[in-house]
């Protein structure tokens, strides 16, 4: 998107206050009223920005906040050129910003900045879980950390103007809205898990107990309209179809309500979920997923996203197509805002 002086301010997750003043070549960003960071643009395949001011107590924040803002304005630019005399080793040890022959200049790289887990992650860090090795069920695989509970994800859709985030299941809280979202007649097609109030109390309560698997609630502005189960591929039913990774991860979805179906929110929420899970650990370098072979306008979301089908195969209840994205093909192709 260009830069447009009346176009509206993106928010930053949870900056609420944030304030943007944009002109022909130069943007200014204020946190909580007071000046964060001044830049002088120059448009080009790589743009360049000139820092003219900079917050020294906020130096982080207000660099970060200038690689967010011009990256989100436009979801095909891959880099930025940052020219300061500012020293703030934590951009540079962190992966924000990375260093040039030229000095002064620093670049910010599309793809190592989206996969710095906060502020997305919230309170969680995104640190890789110790590896040890175990079995189960004669799969040998690495031992799961604790599962979260709460918000685990959240970030603010531009394209949208609605926060996307994402929170463990709670059966007491959930258990209901998990009962209708099931006994609609579009999703019992593909799931075909319609039942009563207790048998979803009792499916939901089995996978609370499982350590391989995560139940999730996807809301848009904080309201639920989804479902999503993540799981560890090594110890899945899936395993045996293809070569799956130690840290490869899964997903199943479920858009319960209607007025959140569309690809413009499939575009929103599946980014936001395999975003996600590949922060949720460094060590995960593969996002799959088994839809029904015959769920062509899921499979083309999907390939939207940048999946793509490896092949098809058998389950014993459904044939499935196997999609698969890699870490580095999210990353180099993801238009996240």
């Amino acid at each position: 998107m260009p830069f447009d002086a009346a176009s509206q301010p993106l928010s930053l997750p949870r900056w609420h206050n944030l304030k943007a003043e944009e002109g022909d070549g130069w943007l200014s960003l204020n946190l909580d009223g007071r000046p964060l960071i001044q830049l002088h643009l120059e448009p080009g395949d790589t743009l360049h920005a000139h820092v003219r001011s900079l917050c020294q107590e906020r130096a982080m924040q207000a660099l970060w906040a200038a690689c967010y803002w011009l990256l989100s304005r436009d979801p095909t630019r891959q880099r930025l050129a940052l020219h300061t005399v500012a020293c703030v080793p934590e951009a540079l040890a962190s992966g924000l910003l990375l260093a040039t022959e030229q000095p002064g200049v620093l670049l910010c790289e599309r793809a190592s900045f989206w996969q710095l887990p906060q502020p997305w992650l919230g309170t969680a860090t995104g640190d890789a879980y110790p590896q040890l090795m175990q079995l189960s069920d004669g799969k040998r695989h690495p031992r799961r950390p604790p599962k979260p509970r709460g918000e685990v994800y959240r970030r603010f859709d531009a394209r949208l103007g609605a926060w996307i985030s994402l929170r463990t299941l709670e059966i007491d809280q959930d258990v209901e809205r998990f009962n209708r979202w099931q006994n609609n007649p579009r999703v019992e097609k593909f799931w075909q898990e319609a039942g009563s109030l207790e048998q979803h109390r009792q499916y939901l309560a089995k996978l609370e107990a499982d350590p391989h698997a995560l139940t999730l609630i996807g809301c848009f502005d904080d309201q639920p309209f989804a479902y999503f189960e993540a799981y560890w591929a090594k110890e899945d039913r899936i395993a045996p179809f293809y070569t799956a990774g130690d840290y490869d991860r899964g997903i199943h979805m479920l858009v319960g309500e209607e007025t959140h179906r569309g690809p413009h929110k499939v575009a929103s929420w599946l980014s936001a979920l395999v975003h996600y899970l590949f922060l949720d650990d460094p060590r995960t370098q593969r996002v799959v997923a088994e839809p029904r072979a015959d769920n062509g306008r899921m499979i083309g979301y999907m390939h939207d996203q940048c999946f793509h089908c490896e092949k098809e195969f058998d389950f014993p209840h459904k044939r499935a197509a196997l999609m698969i994205l890699g870490r580095e093909r999210f990353f180099d192709h993801c238009k996240l805002v």
